[in-house]
């Protein structure tokens, strides 16, 4: 799979698929924020979420680096992490 091929399924897992799945990235990434905080008891906010999911993804990695669905995800979860970061 080439990089653009990455960011495509990327592309398409974040503005469509999931989006028509789970809903609003920005509520989810919230309230998965809530949850965490709540769990932690310390903080949490959107953007920790969608670092944190990238994280999750390189640990997987570690098991499996030529399963190409970490690459996708760990770009999808960049591109909302930025968005989420820039208003």
């Amino acid at each position: 799979m080439k990089r653009a091929d990455i960011l495509a399924a990327a592309s398409q897992a974040v503005t469509v698929d999931r989006a028509e799945t789970h809903g609003d990235i920005e509520d989810t990434f919230a309230a998965i924020a809530s949850l965490w905080s709540a769990y932690l008891e310390f903080p949490v906010n959107s953007t920790d979420v969608a670092a944190m999911m990238i994280l999750l993804k390189l640990a997987r990695m570690k098991g499996n680096p030529t399963h190409l669905d970490n690459w996708v995800d760990i770009a999808g979860y960049a591109a909302c992490g930025g968005e989420i970061a820039g208003g």
